[in-house]
C-alpha cells in the first residue's frame, strides 16, 4: 500500500511520473512480497534478552552480520562515491543491508519493553543498550542515503525498489537467526522463490524501462505501428521527451559563439 501511495502522490504532488510498466513492476513487486510473506513460516518465539542473546551470538547468523556489513562498508566506502549519482541501486541497497540491523534491534527492543514493563531487569542486561546504539546508527544511515537517493532520482522508483529490497533483506534475515527455513515446507519454498522471482521481474520493469512513455492511451498506437515508444528522460522533476525527428545533423542548423 505505501509503495502504491509514493508512486500515486509523487505523480500528482511532485510532478514525477510513473509509466505502465513502472505500475505493473509496482504491482508484481507487491503480488511477490505477499506471496513471500504468505510462505514464510512464523517466528520462533523468543522472550527474554538471553534467548534473544544467544541467537544473535550463533555461528550462522555473526557470518551473516559480517557479510552484511562487508558489502555495506564497500557500498559506502567505494561504490557510493563513484556510482551513487548516477545508479539507484547504490544508495538504496545500503539502506536495505542496514536494515536488517534495524529490524533485529527493533525485535530485541521489544522483548526489553515488555520485560521492564513485567519488572525484569532490563536496564542492567547490556544488551539492551548495544541495540540501542545499533537502531540509532542503523537508522541515521538510512534515512542519510535514502534523503541523498530521493534528492537524486524519481521518487516513484525510489520507494517501490527500497521496499522490495528492505523487504527482501529482512525476511532473509529472519530466517537465518531464527532458523524459520528448518520447518518450512517444500510448498513454502517454492512459494518464497516465486515470489522472490516476481520481486526481481517488478524490479526490472521499474528500472529498465521507466524512461519510456508508455501509458493505456499510447498503448495501442504503439502495438498496432510496430514502432518503440518515445523515450523521456526524467531530470527529477522535469521530463525531456528526447528528439526523434529525422532530421540528420548535419541538416540542422548550426551556431558557432565566440569568446573574446
Amino acid at each position: 500500500f505505501s509503495v502504491l501511495c509514493s508512486a500515486i502522490l509523487s505523480s500528482y504532488l511532485l510532478g514525477e511520473r510513473l509509466n505502465l510498466l513502472g505500475k505493473l513492476g509496482c504491482m508484481l513487486s507487491l503480488v511477490g512480497t505477499t506471496v513471500m510473506v504468505i510462505h514464510a513460516p512464523e517466528d520462533e518465539e523468543v522472550t527474554t534478552l538471553d534467548e534473544m542473546l544467544s541467537k544473535l551470538k550463533e555461528p550462522g547468523f555473526l557470518a551473516y552480520a559480517a557479510i552484511l556489513l562487508a558489502i555495506c562498508f564497500f557500498l559506502i566506502f567505494y561504490l557510493a562515491p563513484r556510482y551513487g549519482q548516477s545508479n539507484i541501486l547504490v544508495y538504496l541497497t545500503i539502506c536495505s543491508v542496514i536494515g536488517a540491523f534495524s529490524v533485529s534491534s527493533v525485535k530485541g527492543l521489544g522483548i526489553a519493553i515488555k520485560g521492564f514493563f513485567a519488572d525484569q531487569p532490563v536496564l542492567q542486561h547490556p544488551l539492551t543498550w548495544i541495540l540501542v546504539i545499533t537502531l540509532v546508527a542503523s537508522i541515521t544511515t538510512q534515512i542519510n542515503y535514502l534523503n541523498k537517493s530521493l534528492d537524486i532520482f524519481n521518487t516513484s522508483l525510489v520507494f517501490p525498489i527500497y521496499y522490495v529490497l528492505f523487504t527482501t533483506i529482512v525476511i532473509t534475515t529472519s530466517i537465518i537467526l531464527f532458523k524459520e527455513w528448518v520447518a518450512m515446507t517444500v510448498v513454502d519454498i517454492i512459494g518464497t522463490v516465486c515470489g522472490f522471482l516476481t520481486i526481481i521481474l517488478g524490479v526490472f520493469l521499474l528500472h529498465a524501462f521507466k524512461d519510456m512513455d508508455v501509458s493505456l492511451g499510447n498503448l495501442p498506437q504503439i502495438l498496432q505501428s510496430g514502432q518503440q515508444a518515445p523515450v523521456t528522460r526524467d531530470d527529477k522533476n522535469i521530463l525531456i521527451e528526447v528528439d526523434n525527428s529525422s532530421i540528420a545533423p548535419e541538416d540542422k542548423t548550426k551556431v558557432f559563439m565566440i569568446y573574446t
